[in-house]
This record gives C-alpha cells, structure tokens and sequence, in this order.
C-alpha cells in the first residue's frame, strides 16, 4: 500500500474535528513530500537535530507546522521554540517555566500541551494527575504561551477497555482542568492516540492524533 492510500484510508472514517499528525521520526523527506502531496500539513518529530535537518530540506513547503512530541531537554528549549510551532511533550512545571522565559525574550507564543501521566509508567514523562493540578496556578502565570491542552500515552500492556478508560479520564481531567476558577487555560486540544489506539482516543474526544507506522510503515535506520 502507498503512503497516499494510508492516509486516505483513515482520513476517510475521521471526524473533522481529528487533525492527523504525521510522525516522521526517521522517515524520509522523499515519503514527507508524499504525505504533503496529499494534504498533511502537521509533522511531528521526536529530535531537534533531525527536525531541523528535515526544515531545510523541505522550506519549499513553508505551510508545514511542526510538532515537536519527544522529551524536551532542558538545554535544548531555546532551540526547540524557535523551530517548532507546537511542544506536545511539556513535562514538568520548571520546563514550562524555561518555555516561558526562553518564549519572551524571543517575543514569541508556541503552542504547549502537557504531558500527564495518568496511570503510573516509569517509561513516561508527564505529571501525575496531583501534580498537575497543584502546579496550575504557576502554570497560569506564563503569559507567553498557548496552553492549549493535554498529551497523553497510555502505559504498554492494557487491554483496549483499559486503553479506552486512559483516554477517557484524560479527556476528563482536560474538563476538571478548564473549569478550575479563575483558569486561563484553553484545554481546547487532546493530543493522544498513536497507530495502535487511534481508534479508542477518537472515540474519548481526541483533537490530535500521532501516526507514524500506519501511514509509512517500519521505520527507517537511522
């Protein structure tokens, strides 16, 4: 099957109200351009050396917007916010605070979502539902970003009922989140479900999907 015909293929059962991000962590810029030919504008990687590679090879495409959906390492915030419209993988209040210092003194807004980790996973980042909430005032009080809502990655192992509940409190928690008084938090976005569990994140009001292996297969080496 082609790249094109993937996409079409899931395009085709997608509320309008999904956006389909393309993860393209060692992907080719010839199979980017094959997404692009049929309408993907939204790109995602996980690494900011390869992302940047990729920019210059594609700045003929300058309608792209780049996702950036891997940890962020602290000593590389500046470099992530001038190159990527959306960070999906805001970890922790002191890397909202770096985003939001590095943000205004490049006189810029990037898109965040915060990662949250809503069933214990030692192979995840993000806060827990508690630490979250506790770091919501502080969160609130950075003025130079687009909060715009939660990213989530379900542990490995669960059984679909489990994955479709994951999915579901995150979409509650985004609700318990934009309702706390005096929030200035959009909440509008749910950035969850990958080639494995797209199905049941649409189905608990997902926004942003992240699919990579449905759409070009196994990845190439790096």
């Amino acid at each position: 099957m082609t790249i094109a015909h993937n996409i079409e293929t899931i395009r085709r059962d997608l509320p309008a109200s999904v956006k389909l991000m393309a993860v393209t962590k060692q992907v080719s810029v010839a199979q980017m351009r094959e997404a692009y030919a049929v309408g993907i504008r939204d790109f995602g990687e996980s690494k900011i050396q390869e992302a940047q590679a990729k920019q210059q090879e594609l700045a003929d495409l300058p309608d792209i917007c780049w996702h950036l959906i891997g940890h962020l390492q602290g000593n590389k915030v500046r470099k992530a916010v001038q190159i990527f419209e959306w960070i999906h993988s805001v970890d922790s209040l002191k890397l909202v605070q770096q985003i939001d210092r590095v943000a205004t003194e490049l006189a810029t807004s990037p898109n965040i979502c915060l990662q949250v980790k809503i069933l214990p996973d030692p192979d995840k980042y993000g806060w827990t539902i508690p630490e979250l909430l506790a770091d919501l005032p502080q969160i609130s009080d950075c003025e130079h970003l687009k909060i715009r809502g939660l990213m989530a990655i379900p542990p490995l192992g669960l059984t679909l009922a489990q994955t479709q509940q994951f999915f579901e409190q995150t979409r509650d928690l985004s609700h318990q989140i934009a309702q706390q008084p005096g929030s200035n938090l959009q909440m509008s976005e749910l950035s969850m479900g990958m080639s494995g569990d797209y199905l049941p994140a649409i189905s608990a009001g997902a926004t942003i999907i992240r699919l990579g292996s449905i759409l070009f297969g196994d990845r190439l080496k790096p």
